[in-house]
């Protein structure tokens, strides 16, 4: 692993207008995967800035690789105003089209916490990630039983004492997906990671090294 460099502010073209977004990037420079990651409900205080995503950006960065997280829009300098989900998912896309054009050679790897979860899973049919990281996907709040899963291999980190989303129903959802994604349900965890984000990046780092998550 390297140590990240400092996170660069940029603003990308969004649907409805400018997204704002910083791209941390690892020492080592490495151009192999990109990792794109969405943010929690923008209703609710979500920010690219949430300790969570800032983990796991930060996880990425240790990999070497670059991650880019975004603002939705509406939240903090980005246009707009929140739309229901279908523009934040509108908005992750551009974000993938951004990334794709920057790192033309780079495999995406798609990352969501709570209500970035769910857009993260909601484009990933059609931006056909390498790898898909959704964290505490929020099951009870969005029909993501309605969503297609994806192809490619696929973690859900969910924590066991989560007080908005109810493990048990996360296992029963990922238990009747098909392709089966990798569970990975942390012990002593509530749904913001509070004194977890190191076992967080452990688990992060592991299964976006390609080794094992948990």
């Amino acid at each position: 692993m390297t140590r990240a460099a400092q996170p660069e502010p940029i603003s990308i073209p969004g649907p409805a207008g400018s997204i704002e977004a910083i791209i941390d990037r690892g020492a080592e420079g490495l151009e192999d995967a990109v990792a794109v990651i969405c943010h929690p409900h923008p209703l609710y205080h979500g920010t690219m800035n949430n300790k969570v995503v800032h983990t796991i950006a930060r996880s990425v960065a240790q990999l070497g690789r670059p991650a880019l997280r975004f603002n939705f829009r509406g939240v903090g300098h980005s246009s707009g105003s929140y739309a229901d989900g279908v523009g934040e998912a509108l908005d992750a896309r551009a974000a993938v089209a951004w990334s794709r054009q920057r790192w033309p050679d780079a495999e995406l790897w798609l990352a969501g916490f709570s209500f970035g979860a769910y857009i993260a899973l909601s484009i990933a049919a059609a931006e056909t990630p390498a790898r898909l990281l959704t964290v505490a996907p929020p099951i009870q709040r969005f029909d993501m039983a309605a969503l297609e899963p994806p192809v490619c291999p696929w973690l859900i980190i969910q924590g066991a004492e989560d007080e908005l989303v109810e493990a048990s129903a996360v296992e029963t959802w990922a238990s009747g997906l098909n392709p089966l994604p990798e569970l990975c349900l942390l012990e002593e965890t509530d749904h913001f990671f509070h004194g977890r984000l190191t076992l967080l990046r452990q688990v992060v780092t592991g299964f976006l090294a390609g080794g094992q998550a948990c």
